[in-house]
C-alpha cells in the first residue's frame, strides 16, 4: 500500500491527529478521554505512517530504543507519582491529601496528581502500542519472506 496518494495524505493528516492525541491526554480529566485513548490516538498515527511509508521509515523516526525508553519513563513516571504520595504520608496515588495543588475546576492543571497520572499512561500506552505494532510487522515479514 504505498502509493502516492496516501503518502501525500498520510504526511499531511498525522501532525493532526497527533496534536487531537496529545489534547485528549492533556484534557482527559476535565474532558471524555484520558492516558488510554490519547495514547491510542497517538499511536495510530504512527501506525498509518507505517503503513503509509513502511516499517524501516518508521524505525529511522522512532527507533526501538526510543519507544522502549518512553514505555519505561510512563511507567516509572507513574510510580513515582504514587511514591511522593506515600512519602507525604498518605496513601498511593493520594490526591488532594499528598498536598498536590487543586486548582480552578475545567482547567488543565484542575486535578492535583490526575493531570500528571494521566500524561504517564498517555506515554506509556503510546509507546506500547508502537512497540507491539512493530513486532507484529517484523514478525510478518519473517514468516513472509521464510
Amino acid at each position: 500500500m504505498r502509493d502516492l496518494i496516501v503518502r501525500v495524505i498520510a504526511r499531511f493528516i498525522i501532525p493532526f491527529i497527533q496534536v487531537y492525541g496529545l489534547y485528549i491526554v492533556l484534557y482527559g480529566h476535565v474532558s471524555p478521554g484520558g492516558g488510554f485513548a490519547g495514547g491510542t490516538v497517538m499511536a495510530s498515527s504512527l501506525i498509518l505512517y507505517v503503513m503509509a511509508f513502511g516499517a524501516r521509515s518508521e524505525k529511522r523516526r522512532l527507533p526501538e530504543w526510543v519507544a522502549r525508553s518512553i514505555e519505561s519513563a510512563g511507567a516509572v513516571f507513574f510510580v513515582a507519582i504514587g511514591l511522593v504520595s506515600l512519602f507525604q504520608g498518605t496513601t498511593f496515588l493520594a490526591n488532594q491529601a499528598a498536598g498536590f495543588p487543586m486548582g480552578i475546576p475545567g482547567r488543565v492543571f484542575s486535578a492535583g496528581a490526575i493531570f500528571l497520572l494521566t500524561f504517564g499512561i498517555g506515554m506509556k500506552v503510546f509507546s506500547t502500542m508502537i512497540t507491539l505494532f512493530t513486532h507484529l510487522i517484523e514478525e510478518e515479514e519473517k514468516e513472509g519472506t521464510g
